[in-house]
Formats: C-alpha cells, sequence, structure tokens
C-alpha cells in the first residue's frame, strides 16, 4: 500500500478546455496521465491537489470523474482546486460520486483520511495573486479555518497536508497558513497550482519543520509522486 500525490489534472473530456492547446509538455496530457498512473497499484492511494476538471458542474465534470474513477488506485482523494467550479457541498459530491458507481473517489475539505498511521490533511489555500479587499479576506480566513479543523481532526497522528495553492513562493509567504502547519506538526506539504515558467520560482525542500513539495501534474510529468 503506497501513497501518491498529483495536481492540476485540469480534465476536460465533457467540455471544450483541453489542456492540449498549451502545447509544450501539455500535448497529449490525457494519455500522459493514464500512462503515468500505471506505477498505482488497486490497494494504493492518490491525493489530487486541486484543478481536477474544468467542468462548471458535476454532470458535465462526469467523464472527468469516469477517468479518474478508472484509473488504477483504490482510493483517489480530491482538493479543490481555484478551477474547481464544479465543487458543491460534501453532501452533494458524495452523493453524485455514490450514484454514478465512481467507488474510488472521495474528497479532503474541512476533513482528514487515515492513511496507516499517518492523517492526511488538506483545503485550497489561499495565494498572494488573488484580489485583495474585504471579500478576499473571508475567503482567505474561511480556508484557514477549514485547514485547522481538517489538521484538528487528525488528533495525535502524523500529518501529512495538501493544499492546492503553495504556502511559499520565492518573494512570497502566506505565513498564517505556514503557522498553522507548524503548529500542528505536519512533517509534509504538497501543493500544485504552478505551471510552465512558475516551476524555477517554486520553494521545495525543507523550510523550517516542513518539507515542501510541488507536485503540478505538469512538473512531476503526469506521473504521480510517491510519498509514502
Amino acid at each position: 500500500m503506497a501513497l501518491y500525490a498529483i495536481g492540476d489534472t485540469h480534465l476536460s473530456l465533457g467540455g471544450s478546455k483541453p489542456m492540449d492547446v498549451f502545447g509544450g509538455g501539455w500535448a497529449g496530457y490525457v494519455e500522459k496521465l493514464r500512462e503515468g498512473f500505471q506505477i498505482v497499484s488497486p490497494e494504493d492511494t492518490v491525493v489530487i491537489c486541486g484543478d481536477v476538471s474544468w467542468g462548471m458542474s458535476l454532470e458535465e465534470a462526469r467523464p472527468d470523474f469516469a477517468f479518474l474513477d478508472a484509473l488504477p488506485g483504490g482510493r483517489k482523494l480530491l482538493l479543490k482546486g481555484n478551477h474547481d467550479y464544479w465543487w458543491m457541498t460534501a453532501a452533494k459530491m458524495k452523493a453524485f460520486f455514490a450514484e454514478n458507481g465512481f467507488s474510488t473517489l472521495d474528497i479532503l475539505h474541512n476533513n482528514c483520511h487515515i492513511y496507516g498511521d499517518a492523517a492526511l490533511c488538506g483545503t485550497r489555500g489561499w495565494f498572494y495573486e488573488e484580489e485583495r479587499g474585504e471579500h478576499s479576506a473571508k475567503i482567505f480566513n474561511r480556508e484557514l479555518i477549514r485547514l485547522e479543523a481538517s489538521l484538528k481532526a487528525a488528533g495525535e497522528r502524523e500529518k501529512l497536508c495538501f493544499l492546492h495553492y503553495p504556502p511559499l513562493y520565492q518573494g512570497y509567504r502566506c505565513q498564517e497558513i505556514i503557522d498553522l502547519l507548524e503548529r500542528f506538526g505536519v512533517t509534509l506539504c504538497c501543493y500544485g497550482h504552478l505551471h510552465g515558467g512558475s516551476h524555477r520560482l517554486a520553494v521545495t525542500g525543507r523550510q523550517g519543520a516542513v518539507d515542501y513539495r510541488l507536485v503540478a501534474a505538469d512538473y512531476v510529468g503526469f506521473t504521480p509522486v510517491c510519498i509514502l
């Protein structure tokens, strides 16, 4: 049993926003994802760190969920990304997955999932590029509450954290999120969101007590990264 992470699958099998149009490493990315997942075994867990599907609703994202569900891996935990417009309440998403027989899909949001002796925690997070102002502050504070709830749910277990937005970036630190990670003893934080030229600005490796890793799909060659 192994634990993997990957972010930003950006699927659009039922829509009109395939990432192939960007060329470069994204050309043929759906097949690259299919091939990359072949390292995953049926009993393994994969955390997908947001920007899962371009679908504007659960129904429009259905082909993307079907694609993910059919990939190897017994459990795939989905985080919300800034482009996951299909995201609904937990009850509606879980019901939709059940109704469609997507038995390997679940969400990581306001909760944690147990993996052996460790707890998998996470939320979308927040990023400096987002708009400033009162509305932005409310969203950011809500993300802090969600992350803290997820970390508290883990109890005394070792905590591994998964975010969509990077809490660290060259020239930027989201100190409130970093403080939460360190206060709750998080040992590893995986994140996505950064693409193309932004890869070189990512902060990876140990910073303080936390090991940070960028797992955006185009950064890791569309192959899930083995965490444990």
